[in-house]
């Protein structure tokens, strides 16, 4: 038996191989995302702009959960590379919103410990999760998540600036991401990171509900 590693068919869009024209569309995609809840370029607050940059940031279930939106995009491959992600921005967005508008939403701070772990999970299959369960689920923590950054907005921000900021924050989040997926080639290396993530979305999960 050979010892060469062969790339697997969902492996194909590695950072040497992945078409510009992709690349072109995950940061434009992307791009104009965050000019939906931009306003905030002529009229906003930088100190808004830069605290929403923080926050999910800072917030180390946010960053996991970002992270692994951008790994588990490229395991899926092809468009999906730039389409998950923008999924997910433009869905935070709406979550935002709904948190803003002090729209109530049940379990927040466990749905997100819990989407850290789902989406270790995920990363762990390899994208065999495959795209019509990747979407749904993406959405509905997207939607969490942005509630969450929405509810939190402090008193004295401007709202608008502080979503732009955690908006562009999560995509760049995204792009390091599919930047690990591309780097880390062997489908072991990914499902160890995933396996990593999943760990630590338990762990939370359990500390969220007092479990531990």
């Amino acid at each position: 038996a050979s010892d060469v590693y062969q790339i697997p068919v969902y492996d194909t869009y590695l950072v040497a191989q992945m078409r510009p024209e992709l690349i072109a569309k995950f940061h434009t995609t992307l791009f104009v995302a965050l000019l939906v809840s931009h306003p905030a370029h002529a009229a906003g607050s930088a100190n808004s702009i830069l605290s929403g940059l923080l926050h999910p940031i800072l917030g180390f279930d946010h960053l996991m959960a970002m992270v692994a939106v951008g790994l588990l995009s490229i395991q899926l491959a092809g468009r999906h590379i730039y389409k998950l992600p923008a999924c997910f921005v433009l869905v935070l967005l709406l979550g935002a919103i709904a948190g803003l508008g002090k729209i109530p939403l049940p379990q927040v701070e466990g749905i997100i410990s819990v989407s850290v772990f789902i989406l270790g999970l995920s990363i762990v299959t390899g994208g065999r999760v495959g795209a019509l369960i990747a979407y749904p689920i993406v959405a509905i923590f997207a939607f969490y998540h942005g509630h969450a950054h929405g509810a939190e907005i402090p008193s004295l921000a401007n709202p608008a600036a502080f979503i732009a900021g955690f908006m562009a924050a999560s995509a760049i989040l995204h792009l390091l991401g599919v930047s690990i997926g591309a780097i880390t080639r062997k489908p072991s290396t990914r499902a160890l990171l995933g396996a990593g993530c999943a760990g630590v979305g338990l762990h939370m999960a359990l500390l969220t509900y007092g479990l531990v």
